[in-house]
């Protein structure tokens, strides 16, 4: 799973029939640089994900990818490689809370 941010959103009218209906997401990563980090970093990449969930901008969601992806939407035949799985309430790292939503 990966821990990520979502920046925006994408609107695609012409795409696969199979993803008709679909929300995407435009997230980026999120990383911790050494284990007594103070919070949580942008990463340098960034991904398009499906929104199962609802997700919206600014909130912090846990990222399936590969075949975990398929099995986590409604037709494991669609052509999905990244998938919101989980909204994000609290981050924990060794003892020191590293986000928390507002």
């Amino acid at each position: 799973m990966i821990l990520a941010q979502v920046e925006g959103s994408i609107v695609a009218t012409k795409k696969n029939p199979k993803m008709t209906g679909a929300k995407f997401l435009f997230v980026r990563p999120l990383v911790v640089d050494k284990p007594d980090a103070a919070e949580l970093r942008p990463g340098a990449s960034t991904l398009v994900a499906v929104d199962s969930l609802g997700a919206g901008e600014g909130e912090v969601v846990l990222i399936v990818q590969g075949s975990s992806a398929r099995l986590a939407g409604t037709d494991k035949d669609s052509p999905v490689d990244a998938v919101v799985v989980g909204i994000v309430d609290t981050v924990d790292v060794s003892k020191r809370k590293l986000y928390q939503t507002k």
